[in-house]
């Protein structure tokens, strides 16, 4: 997925700044969905590094974003493992750096899956 006019080529998600348009990429570490009686919501937690948990030092040294979709129960095909790039504003939300709403591409899956 190229840039949108007016933002930055592909950072790395250490390199977030705290606040604006950002283009990134990494791997989905985990979801979360909205109960049921909640107003729809997706949440993915993007780690910069595929299987960092295979690596305990590299645990500590982890960097994250949090993907969210508001009005949406569910994305096809985010699932943990999956590579994703995407591009949107990013802004801190309780000391964690969150973009809503992004635009995104899946880029691989994880092995085994169709």
């Amino acid at each position: 997925m190229p840039p949108a006019a007016g933002a930055s080529a592909l950072l790395r998600i250490a390199d977030l700044p705290s606040r604006g348009r950002v283009h990134s990429s990494g791997y989905v570490g985990s979801v979360t969905l909205a109960p049921a009686g909640a107003p729809p919501r997706f949440c993915a937690v993007l780690d910069e590094l595929q299987g960092v948990y295979s690596d305990p030092g590299a645990e500590q040294a982890r960097r994250r974003v949090r993907l969210v979709w508001i009005g949406q129960r569910r994305i096809p095909g985010l699932v943990a493992g999956t590579q994703v790039t995407f591009e949107g504003m990013v802004s801190t939300v309780q000391g964690f750096p969150t973009v809503f709403n992004p635009r995104y591409e899946i880029m691989g899956r994880p092995e085994g899956e169709q």
